[in-house]
Formats: structure tokens, sequence, C-alpha cells
């Protein structure tokens, strides 16, 4: 049987009901813990376990062929600022991807995304990578790396959200000045420990079996 009738029996027979729950696309951008410039595009595909928290599976595009990349956990701030300051550490705050307009939600209604920014706002999240695309691998190799979020003007390449913009018609400029309006809390001092000089990364680690 080829590959092409199992995935048509499949599609045809077998329940998707987690792959169904991840009903909201959000395109935004990444990079390497303790890397600066390793920045990429992530396209994330979410669903909302509970209004305290979503999961996210991260692809490395939108289309048919797109590699999944890695996953992300978001928090509210409720459970994030309950969590112990080391762990605090692996976790990056939402706000300024909002405030800058580069987290978009393609394809939704002005309000309705208008309405998920603001909540997302107050979020944080925690980012594993399992394949690097970005650096061509041909297969997800290694330990997963833990990704950051953006945090301030300057931080980003430019041009790759310029070229973003450009292919989903879309404007962070306009994005910015539309969110204005959101409520921007205080960022929890203990998350984008990067800023701080603490780089935490997986690591592999061989040990003889008892």
């Amino acid at each position: 049987m080829t590959t092409r009738a199992l995935e048509a029996g499949a599609d045809l027979l077998q329940d998707k009901t987690p792959l169904q729950a991840l009903d909201t696309y959000m395109d935004g951008f990444h990079f390497y813990n303790g890397d600066f410039n390793g920045q990429m595009e992530a396209h994330h595909y979410c669903g909302h376990l509970s209004e305290k928290v979503i999961q996210c599976v991260i692809f490395d595009g939108n289309g048919k062929d797109a590699k999944i990349i890695g996953v992300e956990y978001v928090l509210s701030r409720e459970l994030f600022e309950a969590l112990p300051t080391e762990e605090k550490h692996l976790w990056h705050s939402h706000a300024y991807e909002v405030r800058s307009g580069q987290l978009i939600a393609p394809r939704i209604p002005r309000v309705a995304e208008h309405e998920l920014m603001k909540k997302l706002a107050t979020t944080y999240g925690k980012t594993w990578h399992t394949w690097h695309t970005d650096r061509h691998e041909e297969i997800p190799s290694g330990a997963p790396t833990l990704m950051m979020g953006f945090t301030r003007d300057g931080q980003i390449d430019e041009q790759m959200v310029a070229e973003r913009d450009e292919r989903f018609g879309v404007s962070s400029t306009a994005n910015r000045q539309n969110r204005a309006d959101i409520d921007y809390p205080p960022i929890d001092p203990d998350a984008d420990a990067w800023q701080k000089g603490v780089i935490m990364q997986a690591e592999i680690r061989r040990e003889d079996a008892r």
C-alpha cells in the first residue's frame, strides 16, 4: 500500500480530535537562547487547554511540506508568577511581541485578533525547538534548544519582519498603532532571563546503566 493510500485511509477513519483542537494560527519570531544571531520565523498552531494554558505546535512554514520544529507552552500571568525562580528562567514574556505588532494571527477579523493579542500580552511562553531547519538540518538531531522572544526595538532583523509582512499582506507598524490601547503590565523580573546573562540550554548526557 502506498503512503498516499495510507494517508487517505487515516484521513477517513481515524479520530483527529487533538489536532482539531489546534484551531488558532499565529506567526511570530524566535531566537536561540544564548545566540542572538539565530533568529527565525515560527508558525504556531495552537489550542486552548483552558483560560490559563495554551499549547502550540510550531512549524517552519504553513504549507503542506512544513516541518514540525518545536512546541511552545503558554501560561497566564497568574500561573507563571507561582513558578519557582529557576523554572521562570526558561520562559519568555509576550508583551513586546504583541506591542511591536510582530506577533500576528493571520486572516482573522481585526477585532478578534485584537482581543487575542490583549490576552497574550500578559502571558509567558516556554519554547523548545527540536529541528533546526533554519540551519539546513536534514533531520532533527541533538538536544532540543530553548528559544526566546524579543523584548525591545532594535533586536530583530527588520528585513525578516518586512518579508513576512509582505507575504501575509500585513503591517507590523500598523499593528503596533492598533494595539497601543492594550494594557501591558510589568514583566516578571525572572522572565527573559537572558537579558541578565542567565543562559539555559538542554544537553544530552550519557550515563552508565546501573
